[in-house]
């Protein structure tokens, strides 16, 4: 893998734990100047404390409900480093509750973090790309943006409506060199089911199967770092749970037989 991130300013959504965490550790050991943010301040000098130049690092806390504050902290950022030349847009609530059991609020705040808190953020972080005609934005989305599952309706809508942004903005932002990768990744093995809200807006509290068995993280992370580095717009991460998108895309019928006897945790 080339490296397109040595001495970069990486901006890091997410990071407390995770792919998120997983991706500070490993563009801090190629070089690269890495922000660390999500709402657990503990948990991201945990994982600052871990990286292997941790002096090549800051933490800021955020919280992608409060998307009034976005543009202070990207100008903050600015300020301290100069540029941001990639944000990984990688924050967000996983779902485990059926569509009828669940609430319109719950949806609406799932889609809120998920969708209306990234889009918000890179909003915030694009005038700054636009102006130095350069910049990379990575959106970790999910094989749920790919196609509807189990205990997953406003989750998977979420992903579904981040993949029509990018797909757009990559479009539109190509003129000022900017590049989008959107990352879709499978069972990974990261915590992301324990804090999954459940209908009643609950943490699920439960580490699913399919994760604890799942892509190891820092496979994953590799996986998507190289995608990122060939400026690939988008990539699949993940074993055989990712082959239903392309049986999906070629054979409709054998994809819903299949799909339906998966199991959801």
């Amino acid at each position: 893998m080339k490296n397109e991130f040595k001495n970069k300013v990486v901006w890091i959504i997410g990071a407390s734990s995770g792919i998120g965490a997983e991706l500070a550790i490993q563009l801090n050991k190629l070089g690269a100047f890495v922000i660390l943010s999500a709402r657990k301040h503990k948990e991201l000098l945990a994982v600052q404390s871990s990286l292997e130049f941790p002096s090549e690092s800051m933490v800021v806390e955020m919280d992608l409900e409060q998307s009034e504050l976005f543009e202070s902290l990207a100008q903050k950022i600015v300020d301290k480093k100069g540029k941001i030349d990639f944000l990984f847009n990688n924050g967000g609530v996983s779902q485990r509750g059926n569509a009828r059991d669940t609430s319109i609020a719950i949806d609406r705040r799932i889609m809120e973090i998920n969708y209306f808190g990234n889009i918000a953020l890179t909003k915030a972080v694009l005038p700054y790309m636009i102006t130095k005609k350069s910049g990379h934005i990575v959106v970790i989305s999910s094989i749920a943006g790919k196609f509807g599952f189990f205990l997953r309706s406003a989750y998977s809508a979420s992903k579904h409506a981040l993949q029509g942004f990018y797909e757009s903005l990559l479009l539109e932002e190509a003129e000022h060199n900017i590049n989008v990768t959107i990352a879709y990744p499978g069972k990974i093995n990261t915590p992301i089911s324990m804090s999954a809200l459940t209908a009643d807006g609950k943490a699920n509290g439960k580490m699913d199967h399919n994760q604890a068995t799942g892509m190891p993280v820092e496979v994953c992370v590799k996986k998507i770092l190289v995608a990122v580095s060939k400026k690939k717009k988008s990539v699949l991460v993940g074993n055989k749970e990712i082959l239903p998108v392309y049986i999906k895309r070629f054979s409709p019928k054998l994809f819903w037989k299949i799909i339906k006897n998966q199991s959801p945790t």
